[in-house]
């Protein structure tokens, strides 16, 4: 038995996971025998079409399928992709090298960091973000420089206000439109800004995804690939896992700049054998087939968004109706910090939030909410919330 083990001076630097901590709560609570409404963490609760499960059942018994992977991708599923691309943002893409499969976009966005980020090079990060952005950072021994996302600013990075030497020191910076947690998205403004940004000081874009298809109103979120250039100084990391409620199904993709994309891919060359033929092989029937279920998730969405922040704002919460994700940022009542508030939800109501401030300190005075239940379990978190005394 060891006497002691003494963790990594880079394990020791990272922060508690926030949905680990978020879930842990959680758990204690049922244990107590509380009947909770989970609104914390973005896991879709409902269930991944049949037609992919199907495809997914096929793909498994094929002998073929039970050997290492590696490599990029089977070719079916990068062409696959290209397809969705062209179809969804009129972007060409080439599937033999740019187009890098993932084992979900987490696992890419962890690891691009480690291809091109030497102890005290500086990332840029948007906060409140995706905690991987930073972990990834810290892993690598970068710096990580946050830029703040704040509403009257339409929670899009000042790039304009990153001091000359910080700018010159970065070798990434991330985007994530539509956003995590504040719902925003982009505009084609913006992203002709960030190339701009990223040819004059030479860095790589990593645009974070994920979201662009749960949309509402018609109102369809832009790729950062569809800008002019933007496949000079960028590659995007996208997934099955929002789109198709595919979460645990570990499925993702990055693509767009090739020598970006090779970086990438001599690091998980390293780190993984690939992502599952058979899983493939189920992206591949999600993409192709028929997208009515993806609109119908939307349609799902948008009724659980709408009930839910108009009946949040009834009671004299100040919410924003989004046109994306699935999250609700919402102001906090008055005279309560973020963690109070999830505090308060928690205990007086049973209701699982994410606090802001845990997501970045600009994040601080809001709390996300995830549409992540039916509406009869909306509802029925509205009118616990009605009953407490702020």
């Amino acid at each position: 038995m060891l006497s002691e083990v003494d963790f990594s001076k880079r394990l020791k630097k990272l922060p508690p996971y926030l949905f680990v901590e978020i879930d842990k709560k959680k758990k204690a609570a049922i244990k107590k025998g509380v009947d909770i409404i989970s609104l914390g963490v973005g896991d879709p609760d409902l269930p991944t079409p049949k037609h992919i499960v199907d495809a997914m059942k096929s793909a498994v018994e094929k002998p073929k399928n039970h050997q290492y992977p590696f490599g990029a991708g089977i070719m079916e599923f990068r062409t696959a992709v290209s397809n969705w691309y062209k179809q969804r943002f009129d972007v060409d893409l080439n599937p033999q090298d740019e187009i890098h499969s993932l084992i979900g976009s987490k696992e890419g966005i962890g690891h691009i960091h480690l291809a091109f980020v030497n102890p005290g090079d500086v990332v840029l990060i948007p906060e409140p973000g995706y905690p991987v952005y930073n972990c990834g950072t810290i892993f690598s021994e970068g710096s990580s420089y946050f830029l703040p996302l704040i509403e009257k600013n339409d929670f899009l990075p000042s790039l304009e206000k990153i001091p000359e030497k910080v700018a010159r020191k970065s070798k990434i910076l991330f985007i994530n439109y539509p956003n995590n947690p504040t719902s925003a998205t982009a505009t084609p403004e913006f992203y002709e800004r960030v190339v701009a940004f990223a040819k004059k000081y030479n860095i790589i874009v990593c645009a974070d995804t994920a979201y662009s298809e749960i949309y509402f109103d018609n109102k369809k979120p832009p790729s950062f690939l569809e800008t002019k250039g933007a496949k000079d100084v960028g590659i995007e990391f996208h997934s099955v896992s929002k789109t198709y409620n595919m979460t645990g199904w570990r499925l993702g993709w990055a693509c767009g700049n090739p020598k970006i994309l090779s970086g990438l891919a001599k690091v998980k060359d390293n780190y993984d054998s690939g992502v599952f033929n058979a899983v493939q092989e189920a992206g591949i029937a999600a993409l192709e087939s028929s997208q009515s279920c993806v609109s119908e998730m939307r349609r799902i969405y948008q009724e659980r968004r709408d009930v839910f922040v108009s009946r949040l704002n009834s009671l004299g919460w100040v919410v924003k109706k989004p046109s994306a994700t699935f999250y609700i940022w919402a102001k906090v009542p008055g005279g309560y910090t973020s963690a109070e508030t999830v505090e308060k939800l928690l205990d007086k109501a049973g209701i699982v939030s994410t606090p802001g401030n845990g997501m970045g300190p600009s994040g601080e005075g809001y709390v996300r909410f995830a549409l992540t239940v039916p509406v009869p379990r909306l509802k029925q978190a509205i009118e616990r919330i009605s009953k407490i005394k702020w």
